[in-house]
């Protein structure tokens, strides 16, 4: 064969070679509605207003992050359409909304939608339509739930388990405690009350004295906190969103009622839930935690808290830095951040939800040490361990070890 020939056939095999990578590699990408080479579309749904809307920081705080990451030049090449409605808090106006994200918007998921009661409402028909609902911002026991719903996924520590550590505290450290427990009336509520009771086992019928309940239209709890106190209840559980925690602490202060006051974790902030309520007021107070504080001195100068604040003050420098929520939504932005990553190029909701549940021991460095977010395909429970904490009149305090809620 004449040298010319042969280079020619050579450059040819070349070219041919060349061009079935490409292809390999072009065939390789697959993507659902809301992904292409460029962008991912991802639907949120906050209670921006109303009367759970001291959570609308956590929606605020991903979008900024997301913005951070879009400047960075976004996940595998593609920036992060992250389009945010607000539902009030009402189940109706979240069915809306996820309907509006999904049919309308066309997402490809929609991430850390936040409340019980909305959650609930989405559920099935979030399952029906095979879309994923992500990381949901709720910790009722229901969303580890993958045989019968696989495309819902929590995020957060679960409200049982979380109370059940609560009761065996208690068992130990006060056995003769007399229990008297504000709950609001619906899934979330019900869902922490029944941990306690689980965890106080026999001994939850004569522990807990009174119990109250209370709607999330209604304006105050001031009333509920006036029958508890007449139980004679020597120990108070605090199971609110942000608005009625402050002023549940608030009343009972005002009242002269001084039980020793376990607080849920969802409503811990020291911003948004303490200082309303009045720091002189909160003093005591014990509940769990599982991410770092801002205003705990310990982490003055970590590393992670120090990355935060920097982020928080060039993207949402409106953000309180001692709403809790803000690092919360921060560091469940970085959970979907190394779920993207880890699809590649891969976007089909099957595997966003394969990708979820597929983290062994990974970490955010701003959850407190001892503390990692592990999945299964039976596993739909990413964050399954907390610490007690105190607070002091100025921050809260960690006491104890980390806690596993198994």
């Amino acid at each position: 064969m004449p040298i010319a020939t042969s280079r020619l056939a050579i450059a040819s095999a070349a070219f041919a070679l060349l061009a079935a990578s490409s292809s390999g590699a072009l065939a390789q990408k697959k993507y659902d509605t809301g992904a292409t080479d460029t962008e991912i579309k991802v639907g949120n749904i906050m209670p921006y207003s109303g009367p759970a809307s001291a959570y609308g920081v956590i929606g605020r705080t991903e979008a900024a992050y997301f913005k951070k990451i879009n400047d960075a030049g976004g996940i595998n090449g593609r920036k992060i359409n992250f389009i945010s409605y607000d539902d009030a808090y009402s189940p109706p106006k979240a069915v809306e909304q996820a309907r509006k994200l999904v049919e309308s918007d066309e997402v490809l998921f929609i991430f850390n939608s936040l409340g019980t009661p909305s959650n609930s409402a989405i559920q099935k028909y979030m399952n029906s339509k095979k879309v994923p609902q992500l990381f949901v911002a709720t910790g009722a026991t229901k969303w580890n739930d993958p045989k019968d719903f696989p495309w819902t996924m929590g995020w957060q520590p679960n409200y049982q388990s979380e109370s059940r550590i609560y009761a065996k505290y208690l068992l130990k450290e006060k056995p003769g405690a007399k229990i008297a427990v504000l709950f609001q009336n619906d899934d979330y509520g019900k869902d922490y009350l029944k941990g306690l009771k689980d965890g106080l086992g026999d001994k939850a019928k004569s522990m807990i004295v009174a119990e109250a309940s209370y709607e999330v239209s209604e304006p105050t709890v001031d009333s509920q906190i006036v029958q508890l106190q007449s139980s004679g209840a020597n120990v108070f559980f605090n199971i609110t969103t942000p608005k009625f925690a402050a002023q549940a602490i608030r009343k009972a202060y005002d009242i002269g009622w001084k039980p020793v006051q376990y607080l849920n974790n969802v409503s811990s902030s020291i911003g948004a839930v303490l200082t309303p309520a009045g720091l002189e007021k909160s003093v005591g107070i014990i509940t769990t935690a599982y991410l770092k504080d801002y205003s705990d001195e310990q982490w003055a100068n970590d590393p992670a808290v120090k990355r935060w604040e920097s982020f928080m003050k060039k993207y949402y420098p409106a953000g309180d830095l001692n709403d809790g929520s803000n690092i919360y939504g921060y560091t469940v932005a970085r959970t979907l951040e190394q779920v993207l990553k880890q699809c590649g190029d891969n976007l089909t909701r099957e595997n966003v939800m394969r990708q979820a549940a597929s983290m062994k021991g990974w970490r955010v460095d701003t959850l407190l040490p001892g503390i990692t977010i592990t999945t299964s395909q039976d596993d739909f429970a990413p964050i399954q361990s907390v610490q007690l904490q105190r607070f002091n009149g100025k921050q809260w305090e960690l006491f104890g070890e980390v806690i596993s809620s198994n």
